[in-house]
Formats: structure tokens, C-alpha cells, sequence
């Protein structure tokens, strides 16, 4: 059962960085199902103390990334995406997952940036970013997710690779 679950917290996780890439969107018809189709298969699995582990992860995930949606630094898909996946692997193993994630994501932007050539720039908005947060201040509407000029990385498509060789390193081992 473990092994299933594993496989499908793999699939999940391509399926949404496909969408991602695709159409620049995880779809609510992909996450809003998966965190509580995770949960059921751990209490089939190992009863609560499983479940109880995909709970707080699915809380870890969405709690540890809320702050980055309301600031507009990450979208609404994409917060899903990590609740689920806490789900999934449950919260002492997102940590690592979401870091495997957040290395390829920012390997992702580094290629974008230095592609499009917005290397300055980029070091300019990291700057004010900086600067609005000691001065405890909402980043300016240029440097959201909202400004159609942005690069955007498809965070998706790192939380699939991140997923994928997560998995592949550990999917023969136990939940718990």
C-alpha cells in the first residue's frame, strides 16, 4: 500500500507540473482532491497515526507557503500543490521535498534570468524586496506575481522533479 501511495504522490505531482507548464495554472480539479484522497489511503494504510502524519503535513504545507500567497510571491495552484504533497509524504518529509523543490525552482529562474537577460533587474527587485520587508512594507505591485512583465517559474514543474527524485531515492521505504 505504501509503495501505491508513493507512486501516486509521483503522479500527482507530474500531472500538476504538467498543467503548470502547460496552461501556467494547477487546476482545482487536480489538488482540491488530492490532500483527501491522500489522507484516506494513510488510515487505510496505517490507521490514524498515518493519517494524523498526512494531516499535519497537509497544515505543515499550507501553513509554511500562506505567507508567500497573501504577499502575491506564489499562486493559489501552487500553495495547493505543497498541501497536498504534505498529504502525501506527510510533514517530516515535505521538508525535504520542499526543498528539493525550492533548489530546482530557483536553478529553474537563475536559466530564466540569465536567458532573458534580466540578471540587473532581478538584482534590482531582490534589492527592493529586501528593503520593503525591513521596512516592514507589502512589496511593490511591480515585483507580484501580478505584473505580466515578471518571469515566472512554473513551480509546479519543480515541485514534479522534486517529487520524482524524492520518490525514486526513497519510494521503497515505509511511510512512518
Amino acid at each position: 500500500m505504501h509503495q501505491a501511495i508513493w507512486i501516486l504522490s509521483a503522479v500527482f505531482a507530474l500531472a500538476a507540473g504538467f498543467t503548470d507548464l502547460r496552461w501556467r495554472r494547477i487546476p482545482n480539479w487536480l489538488t482540491y482532491p488530492a490532500a483527501p484522497i491522500a489522507v484516506v489511503l494513510h488510515a487505510i494504510a496505517g490507521r490514524w497515526p498515518e493519517a494524523k502524519l498526512s494531516l499535519e503535513g497537509l497544515a505543515l504545507g499550507l501553513g509554511l507557503l500562506l505567507p508567500f500567497v497573501l504577499l502575491r510571491s506564489l499562486g493559489g495552484g501552487d500553495w495547493k500543490l505543497v498541501g497536498a504533497l504534505g498529504a502525501f509524504v506527510g510533514w517530516h518529509r515535505l521538508i525535504d521535498v520542499l526543498v528539493a523543490t525550492l533548489l530546482i525552482n530557483a536553478l529553474m529562474a537563475i536559466v530564466l534570468i540569465i536567458a532573458k537577460k534580466r540578471t540587473w533587474r532581478t538584482l534590482r527587485n531582490i534589492g527592493r524586496l529586501f528593503a520593503a520587508f525591513f521596512r516592514l512594507h507589502l512589496p511593490a505591485k511591480d515585483l507580484t506575481i501580478d505584473n505580466p512583465e515578471a518571469i515566472k517559474v512554473p513551480f509546479g514543474v519543480a515541485a514534479a522533479v522534486g517529487v520524482l527524485l524524492y520518490v525514486a531515492w526513497h519510494w521503497q521505504g515505509p511511510f512512518s
